[in-house]
């Protein structure tokens, strides 16, 4: 099995958190979006992650590195490919067309899942959907009654189904998908001025593949700062019960811990009351302040602090009161 994920987006709606990192790199209780998207693709994959190809924008060699180690960290090899301006899904595969090869998951790096199944890897496709109440903002899919995808509808203004496509797709067959995207580039084949994927996935049902829906249990957005807030809150509610989510090497003095939270290594909380929902970088300084819902990442100090649904990026220093924030990294704010 292969995994593949374009993440080569600029993450404007999440600046100024993306400003300096990517935003799939932006922490979710503790650890990257993208790792805990691949890590919980391998759960539901049942059998070994041979490649994780990252398909990227110029993000930087320390960016790099930090992907391949996550794929290693699924026992898989990782691979870096380049997608040097945004022309749409279909394009975006096409730039790891190597890795294009037997079974593949395709998977968009801003947006994370549960699921209680495990993948059908006889099918010849399954694309995951979550049924939502306003489907008009969503691609979604209709089903026949044998739970076959009948067809693809890309924002519909009326009526016509609630199953939207998060962005999530298995392939039996990477090289027929591959030559169905590579089709519509030599034919410059495009929906709104983009090679779209869900072209590629409606030539490839009309010829006689069949897809089927994969049904999670909740669909998470990393879309915009108050999403990710949400999100970081649902994991630490999914991992409550894992060991070492409070850092042994972290210093706690005289505060309260009310969990579930992540506290990294290195991090120092001083007179303070932190949670529930609240993941804490390593290596970051809480004093005097209180602090629920919300995501303080790595090298930052926060002091009188008194935070709910709100997002500090790196190396901040802040010195305040209650507020909600979306603070970038570097920044200094006191008042």
């Amino acid at each position: 099995m292969k995994i593949i994920v374009p993440m080569a987006g600029m993450g404007k709606r999440m600046r100024p958190h993306t400003l300096t990192v990517p935003k799939p790199l932006v922490p979710i209780a503790g650890k990257p979006i993208v790792q805990r998207l691949v890590e919980d693709i391998a759960k539901v994959c049942h059998e070994p992650i041979e490649q994780v190809a990252f398909i990227v924008g110029n993000f930087g060699e320390a960016v790099e590195q930090k992907l391949l180690e996550i794929a290693a960290s699924v026992g898989a090899k990782g691979s870096i490919h380049y997608q040097d301006e945004p022309l749409g899904t279909a394009h975006a595969i096409m730039c790891a067309k190597e890795a294009l090869d037997g079974k593949v998951v395709v998977a968009f790096a801003d947006t994370l899942f549960k699921a209680d199944f495990k993948l059908d890897t006889s099918a010849d496709g399954t694309i995951w959907v979550q049924q939502v109440a306003d489907p008009s903002a969503f691609g979604v899919v209709k089903l026949n009654g044998e739970n076959e995808i009948t067809d693809f509808v890309e924002k519909p203004t009326t009526f016509v189904s609630d199953l939207a496509i998060i962005g999530i797709y298995y392939f039996k067959d990477g090289q027929y998908l591959r030559s169905e995207l590579q089709y519509l580039l030599d034919n410059d084949i495009r929906d709104k001025g983009e090679y779209q994927l869900t072209n590629a996935l409606e030539n490839m049902k009309n010829k006689g593949t069949k897809f089927i829906p994969g049904k999670i249990s909740e669909w998470l957005d990393c879309g915009n700062k108050n999403a990710t807030v949400y999100t970081n809150q649902r994991y630490l509610e999914y991992i409550k019960d894992e060991k070492d989510l409070v850092s042994a090497n972290a210093t706690l003095t005289n505060s309260v811990i009310i969990p579930p939270v992540f506290i990294g290594d290195g991090a120092v909380v001083m007179n303070s009351v932190i949670g529930p929902h609240v993941s804490i970088g390593k290596k970051s300084n809480i004093t005097d302040s209180v602090i629920n819902n919300s995501i303080v990442q790595e090298n930052s100090e926060l002091r009188n602090a008194n935070f709910s649904n709100s997002m500090v990026g790196s190396f901040v220093t802040y010195q305040g009161k209650q507020a909600d924030l979306s603070i970038g990294d570097y920044n200094t704010i006191r008042d």
